[in-house]
């Protein structure tokens, strides 16, 4: 079957069935393989010429006017919706099915064990800086962060990915800062940034937002994070 995706996770855990896509994005990071755009401006003429025989996107990474756009010209379209751990594993089942393959189901440990949940954490994760943006509690990072045994300081905020002040921050009083890799190229020397507000952690940013194939292993790798963070509190 000829696939197009304009989902990085999504391209991810295709290659890890052993379905090699077509086309994907730039944000895929698999300069091996054909480009059509970014997730938010696919380049939708070359994805028609390729003829897939689906195209997979993501109701959160892309846009409905491009989904609209395919559907209308002639192509057949499956849509990810994410927004916590539990829905990875049907959702994966659901394209494997579209895409006629048979694939193992992921299997996930139990949240409640290992040292993740001894004593549970409250996180600041900024996802953006200059504004500074964190994320919500509807969000698959926030989930994933729950399942560790880590409480999103700001899961109740109004919108998804809200804008958020450093006062506002340090008034929630986390335990800690996980700076991820991405979507923001957060690195060593944006901790001292946000060292005065809590203890601030570099996390792998595609563990804590790429969901799919890799979610049973990012967890293990966040969790043997989150157990060394713990073990110098």
């Amino acid at each position: 079957m000829r696939i197009v995706s304009l989902v990085p996770s999504a391209t991810e855990s295709l290659l890890a069935w052993g379905i090699v896509p077509v086309a994907c994005t730039r944000f895929c990071e698999r300069p091996e393989l054909p480009h059509v755009g970014g997730t938010k401006d696919p380049d939708l003429d070359a994805i028609v010429e390729l003829a897939p025989d689906l195209v997979v996107m993501c109701e959160e990474e892309n846009l409905r006017p491009h989904h609209e756009e395919l559907v209308q010209r002639g192509l057949r379209t499956f849509t990810f919706r994410i927004d916590g751990v539990d829905d990875v594993a049907p959702e994966l089942a659901r394209l494997a099915r579209e895409a006629c393959v048979e694939v193992p189901p992921l299997v996930f440990a139990p949240p409640s064990s290992g040292p993740a949940f001894n004593r549970r954490l409250r996180a600041f994760v900024p996802i953006w800086r200059r504004p500074w943006m964190t994320m919500s509690g509807g969000t698959y990072g926030s989930s994933l962060l729950d399942r560790l045994g880590v409480d999103n300081v700001f899961a109740d905020a109004a919108t998804r990915y809200p804008e958020v002040e450093l006062s506002e921050v340090a008034a929630r009083n986390p335990d800690v800062v996980l700076l991820p890799t991405e979507p923001y190229p957060f690195k060593e020397r944006h901790r001292a940034e946000l060292s005065p507000i809590a203890e601030t952690v570099l996390v792998d940013g595609q563990d804590l937002f790429w969901w799919g194939t890799r979610t049973p292993a990012a967890i293990e790798r966040l969790a043997a994070v989150l157990a060394d963070l713990r073990s110098r509190r």
